[in-house]
């Protein structure tokens, strides 16, 4: 069992820095966080706007589960997306 990571910590990061990945680094979904940063990177800003999509309702989710569900779902599991 992964220990505990902050529901809200992970959703604020995914609303505000999500075009970045900075949420999925926090919940250490390197591969996932490593994707989202280079397409934001390499398109020049392009895909940030995007990615930034991506992580809004990826924010969004994660504050609308239950803390059970969040940790269930996203630290003890695995789900890279959405």
């Amino acid at each position: 069992m992964e220990p505990r990571k902050d529901k809200t910590a992970a959703g604020l990061l995914g609303l505000f820095l999500g075009g970045l990945g900075i949420h999925k680094f926090y919940l250490n979904y390197t591969k996932e966080g490593v994707i989202m940063l280079l397409v934001s990177l390499l398109t020049c800003g392009v895909g940030a706007t995007v990615m930034g999509i991506i992580g809004f309702i990826e924010g969004i989710l994660y504050l609308t589960k239950t803390d059970e569900e969040f940790q269930y779902t996203y630290v003890d599991g695995y789900k890279g997306w959405f």
